[in-house]
């Protein structure tokens, strides 16, 4: 058997897949990008020898692949938090899917698989997702110290950073260099102590990138909303994720867009609905513009025209007052 891991480069799909490789240790081909490279399943061909492992990237966005893929003679399963759509139904196609919850990831859907076996990478996985209150509840509820939890929180904040960029040149580490370094662990607390080097580069990357990023303009900001633009610039793809992560943590009546210039005429867009505003949710907003998706609490898009910024903002102003 042939086995195939496709995984989001964020946190949550490089913990997701750590958890899953420590219960089931294989041999794999590893397909993985930066965090808005979605359609991965377009870079790979299937036969009756595959096994495809597939992990925090939209069924939505994959399906017509995943059929393909089928259609060859792979196997699949296939777990995700994101919007899904309708799901195809086929004997060689197992899915693990919570589209509906806010307060799930990647990470902890796997966590519940295996039945929590390797606990503190699914904390790391929530905490990289912004699910920071998920996160300390399951983690209080684990047995694990303030301290401790604090330090899985910044270690999932700093692997969530590595995978924000255009391109893979935008980043520090590949994130499939990343996962294989990390898999070796069986404890995110022992790579924490152990593995300085990668640790101390992605927490100065960091502290430099968010200073630029707290001086960059509001393009709108009121009680309800706020919209910031960040110019194009290799700081501004790695740390406009995790920024706007922040953004809503000091800030958690309002809802957030950060719209990142990529090129002459292309801009990126991350939205997050409030913490303590119940609201419409932020992938349906990001739906309506081409290339948009995401999660209820989290979305984006990845490819507006920068004559649509000013749309955007409208659409955005309105959707969250």
């Amino acid at each position: 058997m042939n086995y195939i891991d496709v995984f989001n480069g964020d946190a949550d799909g490089i913990c997701a897949l750590i958890q899953l490789r420590k219960v089931n240790p294989q041999k794999s081909q590893l397909v993985t990008g930066v965090k808005r490279d979605i359609e991965l399943l377009k870079r790979i061909n299937g036969t009756s020898e595959d096994h495809i492992s597939v992990l925090d990237i939209s069924f939505d966005r994959n399906r017509t692949d995943v059929q393909r893929l089928l259609n060859q003679g792979a196997s699949i399963e296939y777990f995700d938090h994101h919007y899904c759509g309708s799901l195809v139904h086929h004997p060689r196609l197992s899915t693990v899917i919570n589209d509906q919850s806010a307060d799930i990831c990647t990470g902890l859907i796997v966590d519940q698989h295996i039945g929590g076996l390797f606990r503190a990478w699914a904390l790391v996985a929530a905490f990289g997702d912004n699910m920071n209150t998920a996160g300390m509840k399951l983690g209080q509820a684990s047995g694990y110290s303030q301290d401790s939890l604090t330090s899985l929180q910044r270690l999932g904040m700093y692997i969530n950073y590595n995978s924000y960029g255009n391109s893979l040149s935008d980043l520090f580490y590949h994130p499939d260099k990343l996962y294989q370094y990390l898999l070796q662990y069986d404890s995110p607390f022992d790579f924490i102590h152990e593995d300085t080097e990668i640790y101390n580069t992605l927490d100065n990357g960091y502290k430099e990138d968010i200073a630029k990023a707290k001086a960059s303009p509001f393009l709108h900001q009121s009680a309800d909303s706020a919209v910031m633009l960040f110019r194009n610039e290799k700081w501004a793809r790695r740390i406009n994720g995790v920024f706007i992560n922040d953004l809503v943590g000091q800030y958690p009546d309002r809802a957030h867009a950060v719209i990142t210039v990529n090129t002459d005429s292309i801009c990126s867009v991350n939205i997050r609905t409030p913490l303590n505003r119940k609201t419409k949710p932020a992938d349906q907003l990001a739906r309506k513009f081409e290339s948009g998706g995401g999660r209820k609490s989290a979305a984006g898009i990845n490819a507006l025209h920068i004559d649509q910024i000013d749309h955007f903002v409208d659409s955005f102003k309105k959707y969250f007052s």
